[in-house]
Formats: C-alpha cells, structure tokens, sequence
C-alpha cells in the first residue's frame, strides 16, 4: 500500500514539475510577447513624437512667417477683445496710431487720432496728415474683433490728378465752345450799338436796341461768370452774408430781365434766420441760373416762384418753379452733366455750375419736371450762420 502511494506522489510531482514547465514556458512567451509590444509602441510613439516635433517646427515657421507678414504688411492691423480693447497689433499700426496701443480702448483711441474728412465720410485723416480706410471684421471662433487700416493717400493723390486732367480737357472743351458762345452775342450787341449813333434811328428804335445790347450783355456776364466757377471746381471763398441782401439783388436782376416780358416772378422768404455763411456771389449766380432756364422754358406768359425755406438749423431750402414746358425722364438724368444742353445756343455749363456751388456749400441739388406742366429746382444750403428773429417777406415781380 505504501509504495502505491509512493508511486502516485511521484506521479503527481512529476506533473506538477510539467505544468510548472508549461506555465514557466508560457510565461516566457507573454514576456517575449511584451517585450515585443513594448518594443513597438517605444518605435510608434518615436514616431508620433517625431511627426509631431515635425508639425510643431511648421507651425511655429508658419506663425514665424505670418508674423513677417503681417510686420511687413503696408496695412494697419489692430486686433480688440470681447470689451473692444486692443489686445494685439503690428508694427504699421503703431507708425500710424502711436506707440502702445495694447491695453488702450479702441473707441477713445479712434476719437483721438482718426480724425473726420468733410469731403469723404469713408476715410479717416491721421494726426501726421495721412488719409486712411477703416474695415472691421469679427473672428468666427472668438468673440474678438479685426480692425485693418489702409493708407490711400497716395491713391487719392492720384485720383485728384485724374480728376484735374478731366477738368482741363473740360476746359478746353469749355473754351471751344465759349468762343462760339460768345461771339455770337457780341457780335449781336455790337451791331446794336452802332445803330444807336445813326441819326435816321428813332427813340423807339434806340430803346429797343438798348434793351437788346442790355440783353446780349447780361448773356455775356452769365457765361463768363459761369466759366469762372466751373474753373473753381466747387473751390469758393465762404464769408458771412445777408440772405434778405440776397434775395434783393435776386429782385433786381431779374426785374430788369423782365422788363419786356409777360411773366410774373415771386420770391416768398419763410426762413427764420438772415445771417449766412458762403459765397453770396455764386449764390447769386446759381440762382439766376435757374430762373433764366425758367425763363427760356416759357414760351409766352406763365410764371416763376422762388421759395425760401429752413429745414434744420444749419440748411435752408431755396424752390425755384416754372410754369414752362417741362422736360423728358431722359433729359433730367443728365442735366446736370457739363457741356449737356438741349439748346443751340447753350454751352451747357449753367446747371453743372449750380450743383458745383450747391456742392461748395455742403448741400445737394434735386429737380422735378413734367412735360406741359413745369420744372422745380429745389436746393439744400449748408449755410446757416446764425439764428435771428423771423424775417418773414414776400416780393414779386411781373
């Protein structure tokens, strides 16, 4: 019996030994396998911190290189946070805002050093005299806000010698057609006076000749006087000025040009104030402008309105109406252009003249017109100097 259970101790040891075996073998192979799966993760991981060292070194060139940019860019570049406080800029923003912008908000530092242009409510003028574009835009994923300005200057430069090359080619243009302007009616006031001597001429005939050279000479006057503000460009000496002075003058020339004519004239003065500042001159002139094409589209007897009017307290509104033949929808979209006219004997400067001097005193010219029924020029004057007391009047003239 004691050898059997000798005999199955053995047995026993020597499976225990075999299984040790097994699972010592087994255990060999899982380390060998993990040493192998170490090994690679170490190659993989290698290579990811490579790839990504790699990707690193791109975008730092890349940042590297957006920053030349954006330090070379002839533009501006301002960036705000969420309370529009400027947080980052390049170095053409400080040479055209100042140094240390970062930290500064934005909406007083705008008021401050970007100063408002008159002549065009796009651009903005630096302290040194530079003329600059503003453009705005917001970052999709940030709550923070690009400002980018851009110099024009230069540009503009540019453009005003574009501008002034077009005003001397119309000048030449102009020229060409004042010589036939005017000396038709000179030759016409000439002819005139040398009848007035003749002894065989009646005192009727004398009057009629006078109130004809009178006629062409006031002709004259009117295209001459033109000529000189259309040389202006809209460039014209502003002082203070009486606007009741003015519609007084109005009354005179116009009662002299009447004077053989069946057309009454009113001027009706609504505005509440007399003291104005600008060109009473060119006023004048671009007035009379308005009631001669009024005059000329009435062919027998009719009349002519003037209103004055205030809108605010810096603009006045002058109407002038006639009851003339009126003009087509396509005659009215260029009436304004220079050397435009429908008539032979125009030089089509009168009305491009009056929205120069309109234009000079900051204001704007509008005109209604309906074939058989009449005109209406309606002006808007940035003019008003000084409130008074109403000064409220009505004249005509037939």
């Amino acid at each position: 019996m004691a050898s059997i259970d000798t005999s199955m101790s053995a047995e026993q040891l020597t499976d225990a030994f075999r299984a040790f075996n097994q699972l010592s073998e087994d255990l060999s192979n899982s380390y060998q396998g993990l040493e192998e799966q170490v090994a690679k993760l170490h190659q993989e991981l290698a290579a990811a911190r490579s790839e990504r060292l790699k990707t690193l070194e791109e975008k730092e060139a890349l940042a590297a290189r957006l920053q030349q940019i954006l330090a070379a860019l002839p533009a501006a570049i301002v960036i705000l946070d969420e309370s529009s406080k400027i947080v980052d800029c390049n170095a053409q923003a400080n040479n055209f805002l100042g140094e240390s912008l970062v930290g500064l908000q934005w909406d007083k530092l705008a008021q401050e050093r970007l100063l408002a242009v008159v002549d065009n409510p796009l651009e903005r003028q630096l302290l040194n005299g530079l003329r600059v574009t503003i453009i705005s835009s917001s970052l999709s994923e940030t709550a923070e806000q690009i400002i980018v300005l851009s110099d024009v200057s230069a540009m503009n430069v540019l453009q005003e010698s574009l501008n002034q090359k077009k005003h001397l080619s119309a000048m030449g243009e102009m020229v060409a057609s004042m010589a036939h302007q005017v000396r038709t009616p000179l030759s016409t006031a000439i002819l005139y006076a040398s009848q007035l001597s003749h002894p065989a001429v009646t005192e009727e005939k004398r009057q009629r000749f006078s109130q004809k050279i009178l006629e062409r000479l006031h002709y004259l006057e009117r295209q001459v006087n033109d000529m000189l503000v259309f040389a202006k460009e809209g460039r014209l000496a502003m002082e203070a000025f009486s606007l009741q002075v003015l519609i007084d003058s109005i009354n005179v020339s116009v009662s002299e040009i009447l004077a053989a004519k069946n057309i009454h004239f009113q001027v009706q003065n609504n505005c509440a104030v007399d003291l104005m500042n600008g060109n009473a001159d060119a006023l004048h002139g671009a007035i009379m402008n308005l009631i001669n094409n009024g005059l000329d589209a009435i062919s027998d007897e009719g009349r002519i309105d003037c209103f004055v009017e205030q809108l605010d307290s810096q603009t006045i509104i002058i109407k002038i109406a006639d009851s003339g033949m009126g003009m087509e929808a396509v005659q009215l979209k260029r009436i304004f252009e220079p050397f435009y006219t429908t008539r032979t004997a125009g030089t089509g400067l009168g009305l491009a003249v009056v929205d120069s001097v309109v234009k000079a005193h900051g204001g704007k010219i509008s005109c209604q017109s309906k074939v058989g029924v009449g005109t209406e020029f309606q002006m808007e004057l940035k003019c008003v100097e000084q409130d008074f007391a109403p000064n409220l009047s009505t004249e005509s003239i037939k």
